[in-house]
């Protein structure tokens, strides 16, 4: 069944393009962060497309890139709260509409340009596929305040190890083709090319009956939580609470509440993950 209009939103905003139904985040002036509001109507839409719009969706960001992440002052809040039950229901709710990518009737694609850093990564490892821009910046948090959130949701695309070297260096960050080498994407193009290409996949991809469409999807992730991915994306939310009730963290809330948040990012900002550059020893020349 077929709505004849879309519902109207003010943080997103939806498209139709022939089989494709674009859900486009649309905060350009706060870099398409993830706001209370934005991931209400985000849900919604969601919803609304189940039995509306195009047998494809694209989630894409307005501006300049897909999104910086959860909105610091809602939702990814610096909050001093002592409470971890209030805070693991608050970091499982951001989980749970993610949830909603994987468990929804249609297949959906991420199609990520400029940056895609924190929660909205978290948003991408839940679609079916991601295509990326070659030049995007994909990555973690700059300040540490978390550590057990947004990588392990990475680990069963990318595995432990790849993970790891994302979480341990403060706001790291890869481009798009190396998103790809490590198994997060499943294509880098030209910026220029992306919305074009992912439109070119979505015709491909409706060729397929939508029925046929979701049993497909439903195998697929069977197979993928008989491995432990849905086990995986619940504990998050219960690590994530416990690390930000430590010593340490709260140290480090304070601190930040002191010098400001521009000078604590300043202080962890790093460059992106690059291959390493290995300076051969003397005894290596030698031989």
């Amino acid at each position: 069944m077929q709505s004849d209009s879309n519902p109207q939103y003010q943080h997103i905003r939806l498209e139709h393009k022939g089989p494709l139904t674009w859900l486009i985040l649309n905060r350009p002036d706060k870099a398409n962060a993830l706001s209370n509001e934005l991931l209400d109507e985000f849900s919604d839409a969601l919803r609304w497309l189940t039995n509306n719009g195009g047998p494809v969706i694209a989630i894409r960001g307005e501006g300049r890139g897909f999104s910086s992440g959860y909105d610091l002052g809602q939702v990814g809040k610096l909050s001093s709260s002592a409470d971890p039950v209030a805070d693991r229901e608050r970091l499982r709710r951001n989980v749970e509409r993610y949830l909603a990518i994987w468990d929804h009737p249609k297949p959906i694609i991420a199609a990520v340009h400029g940056y895609c850093v924190a929660g909205a990564t978290q948003m991408c490892v839940f679609t079916d596929m991601t295509i990326v821009a070659e030049d995007a910046s994909i990555g973690e948090p700059t300040i540490p305040i978390g550590g057990g959130y947004i990588a392990p949701l990475w680990v069963p695309l990318v595995g432990p190890k790849r993970a790891k070297e994302l979480a341990f260096v403060p706001g790291n960050s890869i481009d798009g083709r190396t998103a790809v080498e490590w198994g997060w994407a499943n294509h880098a193009v030209p910026a220029g090319q992306l919305i074009q290409s992912v439109e070119d996949l979505a015709e491909r991809i409706a060729k397929i009956a939508p029925a046929v469409l979701r049993i497909k999807k439903l195998s697929i992730n069977r197979a993928a939580e008989s491995m432990g991915f849905r086990d995986a994306a619940s504990a998050v939310s219960e690590m994530d609470a416990l690390l930000h009730m430590t010593p340490a963290v709260v140290q480090l809330k304070q601190w930040i509440s002191e010098v400001g948040l521009k000078e604590a990012i300043a202080h962890y900002r790093v460059p992106r993950t690059t291959p390493l550059t290995v300076t051969p020893s003397a005894d290596s020349k030698e031989q």
